[in-house]
């Protein structure tokens, strides 16, 4: 099995927040990031497909191709926007980036699937800062 990973970048502000809690449980949870107006992050999105190549191409996935997809179905949504807010498939939802990813691969995974017939979205890694990052194989 081969893997091949492209990486992508976007700016974006959130702020943590539960709407069924009090400010203060809020505050107490969530620290500095439940701020009333947010916070932001350069954030990195690393997006993992795995198979084995096309004998024709030597590709498990055209990484133009795979480029061109991130960029359209998740970058353009959310760079210099702000999640809780600007992102429709955000709204309702805690913008942690745990559930953040979860998003990310409901959108990425069946489209990917469009451009290769031989590979599959493997694995989802987004930084939010050099210290914190999520990880998502689709369980």
């Amino acid at each position: 099995m081969v893997y091949v990973t492209r990486k992508e970048h976007f700016n974006a502000a959130h702020r943590l927040w539960n709407p069924a809690w009090s400010k203060a449980k809020n505050d107490k949870v969530f620290g500095p990031c439940a701020n009333e107006n947010g916070h932001g992050h350069n954030f990195e999105l690393f997006v993992t497909v795995k198979g084995m190549p096309d004998p024709e191409t030597g590709f498990i996935v055209d990484l133009k191709k795979l480029s061109l997809l991130i960029r359209k179905e998740i970058i353009d949504q959310v760079d210099h926007k702000n999640i809780n807010l600007d992102v429709p498939f955000m709204q309702g939802k805690i913008a942690s980036c745990e559930v953040l990813i979860i998003e990310f691969w409901k959108i990425l995974e069946p489209a990917i699937k469009e451009i290769t017939g031989y590979g599959t979205l493997y694995k989802l890694k987004l930084v939010e800062t050099p210290r914190n990052f999520v990880a998502y194989f689709g369980e």
